[in-house]
């Protein structure tokens, strides 16, 4: 006769291997942090070697995104798209790298390829700045001078994050020009 293991407590043989999990899952989040900290004081090759080891020990959508978005700033666009993807593939839900690759994708020029990107951000339902998506197509509809669907966009995000200043900017340029 076999006893189940106490509830929420892996089984007596898997408990090594859960806990190797949990601690990896630890190790994953200093390390994020820690690149994130490289990132944001401009030292993007140790923030990028701090991401990859972070991935190394636990791969996150967040740390996919994030080592994307310092690829960019070494020159890469091509690497920062393929860590978004990557993103997406760990957790569809997360709407950071679908917002990414629209901007790197404007970058490039490509505006058309940009928009399905940022129209699949704006429905995330993980995503703590619904503005960019918005803003972002905005961008792309003003410069293909879609006044009225650019203007929609700005609202939008005007909307979801009420007081945005680029967004209101961007409706006052639109409005005089529409005047």
């Amino acid at each position: 006769c076999s006893r189940s293991a106490p509830k929420g407590r892996p089984p007596a043989g898997r408990r090594q291997a859960y806990h190797g999990a949990v601690d990896g899952r630890s190790r994953a989040a200093e390390l994020f942090q820690e690149a994130y900290e490289a990132q944001m004081r401009g030292d993007l090759r140790e923030a990028v070697r701090l991401y990859e080891r972070s991935l190394a020990e636990h791969p996150t959508a967040e740390a996919h995104t994030f080592l994307g978005w310092a690829w960019p700033f070494l020159g890469d666009l091509d690497r920062a798209i393929a860590c978004c993807k990557r993103a997406i593939e760990v957790d569809p839900s997360f709407g950071n790298p679908y917002n990414d690759i629209g901007v790197y994708l404007i970058e490039r020029g490509e505006l058309d390829a940009a928009i399905p990107w940022l129209q699949q951000a704006k429905v995330a339902p993980r995503y703590a700045a619904p503005q960019f998506p918005r803003f972002n197509l905005g961008r792309v509809y003003l410069a293909r001078e879609m006044l009225s669907a650019a203007l929609r966009e700005f609202e939008e995000a005007l909307a979801v994050q009420p007081g945005y200043p680029p967004a209101i900017h961007a409706i006052a340029a639109i409005k005089r020009r529409l005047n």
